[in-house]
């Protein structure tokens, strides 16, 4: 029997059957040694074989059918580790905040190029709206207008208001989406908004660093209200977004306007870092590929040396 992974709580899997039933589960020890790289093999959105066990309300997974997608990370503290945060989407929202805390344009970037490599549509929210100053607001406008400008669709909301939260409902309809985000952006809340019911604990702000207590431990799949199904994934807020899977080659390729202006180098494997004749770094100094975009771009090429973030661009 097949199933949908609906929650991973790190040793226990919650499993949507084909029946219509719901299982817990554990992995089969055959499926934990099978040399993955990854710190959680079992992820929320993976469809797996079941192995029923009918004395038991304990069940096993024995199989992973193959992904069509997923958006991975490096592990923290375990550079040659990965961590997936959840596979089979059909989109994915960062949740994004400008203060307390600050999610910052490497973050961003980040996340959209492994959105990229792995063709997980991807949307921006920013969070909070009613707690910025007017500076705030209009760099927070900055960003909405360099990312819809590259486009990444931006919403622009307030969980705790409901300013901006309605209109995202129909672009979940009928989709598995991904949240993501810092711990502190407002996930828990604006996905308490978005479904009633859905009862997820919420924190406060840590004062001493500005940044969000996990109130989320551990990753599930919560059914929508709308008549058009779907599902939202929430995940643990996450700190960094270290790159995994990914040629120095190919970087280029996961940033579009980028990728679009390299056309026209003058070498086909140019670096855009120094090559004469660089069509990228022309339109960087034009003004048609932003800055904090072209650090984002060196910083994870410089990642395959010496695993290390480039500090990020200031607008």
């Amino acid at each position: 029997m097949t199933g949908l992974v609906i929650k991973n709580t790190g040793s226990h899997y919650g499993v949507r059957a084909e029946d219509g039933k719901e299982y817990l589960c554990l992995a089969k020890g055959n499926l934990r040694l099978r040399g993955f790289r990854s710190t959680n093999p079992i992820v929320v959105g993976d469809l797996v074989q079941l192995e029923l066990n009918e004395q038991d309300e304990v069940h096993y997974i024995r199989d992973i059918l193959p992904r069509r997608n997923y958006i991975i990370r490096r592990s923290a503290n375990l550079s040659k580790e990965s961590h997936i945060l959840a596979a089979n989407l059909d989109a994915s929202f960062l949740v994004c905040t400008i203060a307390a805390p600050e999610t910052s344009t490497t973050f961003i970037d980040r996340f959209l190029a492994t959105a990229e490599a792995y063709r997980v549509p991807t949307e921006l929210i920013f969070n909070k709206v009613d707690l910025y100053t007017p500076e705030a607001l209009e760099y927070m406008q900055e960003l909405i207008e360099l990312y819809s400008g590259i486009g990444y669709p931006c919403h622009a909301v307030s969980a705790t208001t409901g300013e901006g939260v309605d209109e995202l409902l129909g672009r979940l309809e009928g989709k598995i989406t991904l949240f993501s985000g810092h711990s502190g952006v407002g996930k828990s809340t604006l996905i308490n908004r978005l479904i009633p019911g859905a009862e997820l604990r919420t924190g406060q702000i840590s004062m001493a660093h500005f940044k969000g207590m996990h109130t989320t431990t551990f990753s599930q799949m919560i059914p929508l209200p709308s008549a058009g199904g779907g599902y939202l994934i929430d995940t643990p807020g996450i700190k960094g977004f270290g790159m995994l899977e990914m040629e120095e080659a190919e970087v280029s390729h996961y940033f579009p306007e980028i990728f679009a202006e390299s056309a026209h180098c003058r070498f086909g494997n140019c670096s855009h870092t120094h090559e004469p004749g660089c069509a990228v770094l022309s339109a960087l100094e034009e003004g048609r590929i932003a800055p904090s975009r072209y650090t984002s771009y060196l910083g994870i090429l410089e990642d395959k040396e010496s695993g290390k973030y480039r500090p990020e661009y200031k607008l």
